[in-house]
């Protein structure tokens, strides 16, 4: 039956998925682009909020840094912003002094990567966006891969894996846009998704709804939800044994096709954000610390969600 309702699956896929017409809702994007608007507006605001947040230990005597916290952060958000070099952020920097009025070395601005204080502000700044903006409880989660160098291109590979690409998995919130959650592993999607899952359950946010790839079909990432969580996602084609987890999903398809299917091609809204970001902020990492190149994933995931428009189509 398993096999049977993946190609009834396959048969009605067309029938859900957009068409290429004239009926997008330009108007509804233009209005929602307003709160882009707004948010960058507000992003020092909120920094600084992020910021208020943490109580700092006091530097000792010849360890005060050159910028405080707060202009630390805003100067690593400017760099992520520009999607250059950070020698070109240097000149960049130096052309706009008089409007910014700093100045700083490209080491100085790589060195923002593994501030830890930046990295705190950082984290708050990411759940207070979340905090405004309201978690639906409904997601789509999807991994995909960022490269180390010029010459290897995650999407042209066709292995897509190896020592020159770190992978991410986000969480998508399908109602607004917005990652919920993220992780990043140098090894393996899967091992990304699990750590994204870990961070929803530190952040103690509930999941109503997750609909995954059928990379994380496995019996064992089922497994990990409990009965409130419903799961929108197909076995694999030469899929062996049902079980409970399974026989579960499988009776909601049966009941209706079309509704599952719907449900489960939200993922696509996962690609999106990909696509989007990757035009944005480029899909390259040029960091070669490890704990830099996190720093450079997550703040691309944060950034995503200062930009992010959601829009439904119908």
């Amino acid at each position: 039956m398993a096999k049977e309702m993946v190609e009834v699956l396959e048969e009605i896929k067309d029938d859900i998925l957009p068409e290429d017409d004239q009926s997008y809702p330009f108007a509804e994007w233009e209005r929602k682009r307003e709160k882009v608007k707004k948010r960058l507006r507000n992003l020092p605001v909120y920094v600084e909020q992020a910021a208020d947040m943490i109580k700092f230990a006091k530097p000792k005597v010849g360890q005060q840094k050159k910028l405080d916290v707060v202009k630390r952060t805003m100067l690593f958000l400017f760099a992520r912003l520009m999607n250059k070099s950070n020698r070109d952020v240097e000149d960049l920097l130096g052309m706009f002094e008089p409007l910014f009025g700093v100045s700083v070395s490209y080491k100085y601005i790589e060195r923002l990567y593994s501030d830890d204080e930046v990295k705190m502000v950082l984290h708050n700044l990411f759940i207070l966006l979340l905090r405004d903006e309201g978690v639906s409880g409904d997601f789509s989660g999807d991994g995909t891969g960022y490269s180390l160098t010029v010459t290897k291109h995650y999407r042209t590979s066709p292995k897509k894996k190896g020592k020159g690409y770190l992978y991410v998995f986000r969480v998508i919130d399908i109602d607004t846009g917005l990652y919920v959650a993220f992780g990043y592993s140098n090894k393996s999607e899967m091992e990304a998704f699990h750590k994204a899952m870990d961070l929803l359950a530190e952040w103690g946010i509930k999941i109503d709804s997750l609909s995954l790839d059928r990379y994380f079909s496995s019996r064992k990432v089922l497994q990990m939800f409990g009965g409130d969580t419903t799961l929108f996602l197909i076995p694999k084609k030469n899929i062996a044994k049902i079980g409970l987890e399974w026989a579960k999903i499988i009776k909601r398809m049966k009941e209706d096709p079309y509704l599952f299917l719907k449900s489960y091609l939200m993922r696509n809204l996962s690609e999106s954000g990909f696509s989007a970001d990757k035009r944005r902020f480029g899909g390259l990492i040029r960091q070669k610390r490890e704990d830099r190149r996190e720093m450079a994933l997550f703040s691309i995931a944060l950034l995503h969600n200062v930009f992010t428009v959601r829009v439904r189509l119908g």
